[in-house]
């Protein structure tokens, strides 16, 4: 897939940057923290694998993106709840930034806090075709000028404008509902979250993408 710049000359994507690579931590550390925690988060099996209990905190990439694809696969123990936060600041500690739901559904019966969806504000559009606890899912993030997309498994199953009046609307629903410069395009880190639910993570990438 290839972009095209302001002046409609096709330009290439910028190479897909491993931020976990089955071994190496280096792009992580613990939210509001200078380092990778020492416990909570472990590797084991090529994988990044949060464990229960709740120990060492969130993770958050050490540098900040705005336009990007993110793509990664992850599965859940059952009745597990976590997910990805984006265009993160650490200024804003209890409400950083959007996120990517991910969720024993079968425990989650409100559509806003299902699988993939911007959690607690919009929905999945179609039908998703989420694999159960311990199975792998692969999800992609696209954000590009104020258009994001939430991708699973193949498939786009939510697509929204930050700043638009669907989302202002929907935030004015949500328990965000006031929270100053919450879903708010901005340039920010990425950030997996600690919900105390065990979580494995494997293959995390991201390229940067061109202004929209």
């Amino acid at each position: 897939m290839a972009a095209l710049t302001a002046s409609g000359n096709e330009t290439k994507l910028v190479a897909w940057r491993s931020l976990f690579d089955g071994h190496n931590t280096s792009a992580w550390r613990m939210f509001t923290g200078k380092d990778f925690p020492k416990e909570g988060w472990v590797v084991e099996d090529g994988c990044l694998h949060l464990q229960p209990g709740g120990k060492g905190g969130e993770l958050v990439t050490v540098d900040a993106f705005d336009d990007f694809e993110f793509e990664w696969e992850w599965k859940l123990a059952p009745k597990a709840n976590n997910g990805i936060k984006y265009l993160v600041t650490e200024s804003r500690p209890r409400t950083p930034g959007p996120e990517y739901q991910m969720v024993d559904d079968s425990t989650m019966p409100e559509p806003k806090h299902q699988t993939a969806s911007f959690y607690e504000v919009l929905p999945v559009q179609v039908a998703t075709r989420v694999k159960p606890p311990g199975e792998w899912n692969l999800s992609r993030l696209v954000i590009q000028g104020t258009h994001v997309e939430h991708w699973l498994n193949g498939a786009k199953v939510l697509a929204f404008d930050l700043g638009s009046e669907e989302v202002k609307a929907a935030l004015a629903k949500s328990k965000f509902k006031g929270v100053p410069g919450y879903g708010e395009k901005i340039r920010g880190q990425i950030l997996l979250t600690n919900h105390y639910g065990e979580t494995w993570y494997r293959n995390l990438r991201i390229r940067e993408l061109p202004a929209k």
